[in-house]
């Protein structure tokens, strides 16, 4: 019987987790994300050669409000997004988890940031199963927002900023009123934090409990 912790997390290259992302994640798009690390996840397959089964995405937050934010307690800029996490359907159902708790491992180990921070939207089902058995901590909610629909296809409103033919394009189609191109409100979202500073999570800690 397999065992997910017979799987290996390595540090990867874009390139390589791309695919599988677009694939298995539920917004099938790595499209605006600002990429620092990205792991895989690895089980053996044919011929002893490794078979790519998870892939995971952490990059600076895309607003520079949170890039700059220190409301954690962390320094400004000392913050990670978690931003795509996905593994394939023929896997054990704590493999998220397993594979989550060692990217967190690394990155503890490995860079000077001192926290992640993620979101889980109510929207598709997701409430944060997979961060509150990571030892994430629920902080709050984070507010209604709005996205830009563009033919069924969901853009931040960044995109409009965009010198590109692209966004000038889209620019036109809303100044127009194209009924395919409208803002959508969007509900909460979950925002839960992890320290890879332990001594910040140790302050954490004191806070909430004096």
């Amino acid at each position: 019987m397999i065992k997910v912790s017979d799987y290996k997390v390595e540090l990867s290259e874009y390139k390589v987790v791309k695919p599988l992302i677009e694939k298995w994640h539920y917004s099938h798009s790595t499209k605006g994300l600002h990429t620092s690390y990205c792991f895989g996840l690895f089980r053996e397959g044919k011929f002893g050669l490794d078979e790519l089964i998870g892939g995971m995405i952490f990059g600076v937050p895309s607003s520079m409000e949170g890039q700059k934010t220190d409301k954690y307690g962390n320094e400004s800029g000392k913050i990670l997004e978690l931003n795509r996490l996905c593994c394939i359907d023929d896997t054990p159902t704590n493999t998220e988890s397993y594979f989550l708790g060692k990217a967190l491992k690394w990155l503890s180990k490995n860079t000077d940031y001192q926290l992640v921070i993620s979101y889980a939207d109510p929207e598709y089902g997701h409430s944060g199963v997979i961060y509150k058995a990571t030892n994430f901590i629920h902080y709050d909610m984070t507010g209604t927002d709005k996205v830009l629909m563009v033919d069924d296809k969901k853009y931040h409103r960044r995109t409009l900023r965009k010198d590109s033919p692209y966004a000038e394009t889209i620019r036109q189609r809303l100044k127009d009123k194209d009924p395919n191109v409208y803002w959508k409100k969007t509900c909460e979202k979950h925002t839960y934090i992890y320290y890879l500073d332990k001594k910040l999570k140790r302050k954490y800690d004191k806070r909430k409990n004096s």
